[in-house]
């Protein structure tokens, strides 16, 4: 574990898993320890998970930065990685941890090599622009819809979903401080749904979106939306999956993430090269 202090004076909490020099870094409120993005530093990877501002163990923040939010994470992962001496980095963000990583490949371009983006919407400014998280915290819904569909015939994975609810149930209730906080949604200042998609069209790096055919959150629709715009992006869609595949299908996703990012990484595209048989087929 250690720590950075931002620019503005906030301390914020970072846990360092695996080594190497192919580093990827993570921002959400928090990490459910045997995730995804831990996991993938057992495939290779050198991952920093950066808890965002306002939130336990990071400093607390009393300040609405209004539409500034994700433009603000965005740049304390990038003083991340200068605290690390990361010029280049991946990316990898599930859910809000995603939208983080809209606003650096659009405002950091040449510092993120690829984007790994697991139900990473995102939202649809036409449906409203408050963070879904906040919309439970006030009671705007009573109730949130199931987050990932019943696994039947799957115990280990059961078993998985069992221990991850155990983990959050025991957590401490959360500070005031951060219940208050409303992040809102990514690319707010974008303004419309149109205006959204000319923004994403305008990614160059590559970028994987993940995601599950019974997610209430990030729909199906949403990602199709988000991959049609994105001029170099693979998308997988998981049946009998939600919204929590980062934590149910560990060791999938893990896979299908490295699997992107050595073509990424080698070329900056989102899918392998000919072979040299193919190449010669096609006459090139």
């Amino acid at each position: 574990m250690g720590q950075i202090i931002t620019k503005d004076g906030y301390q914020l909490h970072y846990d360092e898993y695996g080594s190497g020099d192919r580093i990827i870094l993570c921002a959400q409120v928090g990490f459910y320890p045997k995730g995804t993005q831990q996991y993938m530093a057992e495939l290779g990877y050198h991952v920093y998970c950066l808890t965002l501002r306002g939130f336990h163990p990071s400093d607390y923040v009393t300040e609405d930065y209004g539409e500034d939010w994700y433009d603000i994470f965005a740049g304390d992962v990038t003083a991340l990685a200068d605290h690390i001496g990361a010029e280049r980095f991946i990316y990898m963000g599930a859910s809000h941890g995603a939208g983080v990583g809209w606003h650096l490949a659009i405002g950091y371009p040449d510092r993120v090599s690829a984007f790994v983006a697991v139900v990473p919407g995102p939202h649809s400014l036409a449906e409203g622009t408050m963070s879904y998280r906040q919309m439970m915290l006030q009671g705007i819904i009573d109730a949130p819809p199931p987050f990932d569909p019943p696994v039947d015939h799957d115990e280990a994975r059961s078993l998985r979903r069992r221990e991850r609810e155990e983990h959050i149930s025991a957590q401490p209730e959360p500070d005031e401080r951060e219940k208050r906080i409303d992040y809102g949604r990514p690319l707010i200042k974008c303004g419309s749904e149109e205006a959204l998609c000319e923004k994403l069209a305008g990614i160059r790096i590559p970028v994987l979106i993940i995601g599950g055919i019974d997610d209430p959150i990030s729909t199906p629709e949403l990602m199709m939306r988000t991959a049609r715009a994105l001029p170099n992006c693979k998308l997988v869609i998981y049946s009998n999956c939600g919204h929590n595949i980062d934590t149910d299908l560990i060791e999938e996703v893990s896979g299908e993430a490295d699997r992107f990012l050595k073509n990424a990484l080698a070329r900056g595209k989102c899918y392998d090269a000919l072979t040299d048989r193919e190449k010669e087929k096609e006459g090139i």
